[in-house]
């Protein structure tokens, strides 16, 4: 292959094949994928030198959970009483209330695949929620946690995508991801949903009008031609969206290693800045039907993160004044608004608050 016609044909935003992107992830000059990048962000974003990031807090259902993710460690089984938790209403609502005072307008709710909280449990604490703060966006649960409750609660992932957005649900994170490929979802995340099963229930959240983004957890036991495939996958169900909002954003993130079984296995947390802008770029240019592209700072650091907005990201995500799943992996970053600010202004670029539609915030924070 060649890698000019290859650049040539990204920059047309034509789709890629799977042995095409693949060439240009393990043949191009990290210089040349990041500059063909950068071209697609800002003919995509506009020649704005804007990049956007957001206030919410990532508040756990509960910890209990019966996937068996090797690479988690903060999920507790069932039997364990004396370490697991379900998040009460008044515990919600202090940490709904701290989150508004911040300037946050989101939620963003995942837990455990509990095998007693079902569908009915997920109407009641939204509705509840919802009544209490109207104005407070949900951002809520993921395909695996979709799939898991509609399973035990006899519903059809359909009608039950459809009694949660009754009840208050605004959109649909890519969590459970991981890498979508069902032989390694099986070792990695054993009792989620299979990578089919997890496209099926976006697909069906994108029919519904639901707007969702999708993630990738790279750098356990996949090989580089399963990341390149689920950038693919992610693609092409995004090319049936139609006029839906469909994915809004993708977000790669690097395996954190800690004390994880993966760990124990002898799976490394890979920390090179060169790949994740590798991957940076390879997503800009594979997934050229998604607008945003967002670098992970909570995993890879401040620096690599400003590097990244220059090689196709246009976004920084979240400050997250509250997160624990990755952290408990070892993933140590943290973030304010001044410095989330700062960061980006540094870089180059003129920072601006947004929601979870992308859409410009304009408040006064404190």
């Amino acid at each position: 292959m060649n890698l000019e016609i290859l650049y040539s044909k990204a920059l047309k935003r034509e789709f890629l094949s799977l042995d095409e992107a693949l060439f240009l992830y393990e043949n191009a000059p990290l210089s040349e994928l990041c500059y063909i990048a950068d071209i697609l962000k800002r003919e995509v974003k506009g020649d704005n030198n804007i990049v956007t990031w957001q206030i919410d807090r990532n508040v756990n259902i509960t910890n209990v959970c019966v996937s068996g993710c090797k690479f988690c460690n903060f999920h507790c089984k069932p039997h364990q009483l004396d370490k697991s938790y379900v998040t009460t209403i008044d515990q919600y609502k202090t940490k709904i209330e701290e989150t508004i005072i911040l300037g946050g307008d989101q939620l963003l709710m995942q837990g455990g695949m509990h095998p007693k909280l079902d569908l009915k449990y997920y109407e009641s604490l939204f509705r509840e929620l919802k009544s209490d703060y109207p104005s407070i966006r949900l951002h809520a649960l993921g395909p695996p946690e979709i799939f898991h409750i509609a399973k035990i609660s006899g519903v059809s992932v359909k009608d039950t995508l459809l009694r949660l957005i009754d009840a208050g649900l605004d959109s649909l994170p890519g969590a459970g991801a991981e890498i979508l490929n069902s032989d390694l979802r099986k070792i990695v995340s054993p009792a989620k949903c299979s990578a089919e099963e997890w496209l099926e229930v976006m697909g069906i959240a994108h029919q519904l009008g639901l707007a969702t983004s999708a993630t990738m957890m790279y750098g356990h036991l996949e090989q580089k031609r399963d990341r390149v495939e689920h950038l693919i996958k992610i693609r092409d169900l995004q090319a049936k969206k139609g006029d839906n909002y469909g994915f809004l954003a993708f977000i790669p993130w690097v395996f954190c290693a800690e004390g994880t079984a993966l760990q124990k296995m002898g799976v490394k947390t890979d920390n090179s800045s060169i790949e994740y802008l590798r991957i940076i770029a390879l997503s800009r240019i594979v997934l050229c039907n998604i607008d945003n592209i967002q670098a992970s700072w909570l995993t890879m650091g401040r620096e690599t993160g400003q590097f990244a907005l220059h090689a196709g990201a246009n976004d920084l995500g979240s400050i997250m004044i509250e997160e624990n799943v990755v952290s408990s992996a070892g993933a140590s970053h943290r973030m304010g608004r001044e410095m989330m600010e700062k960061t980006i202004i540094e870089a180059g670029f003129t920072p601006r608050l947004r929601n979870q539609l992308y859409e410009f915030r304009e408040t006064t924070l404190i």
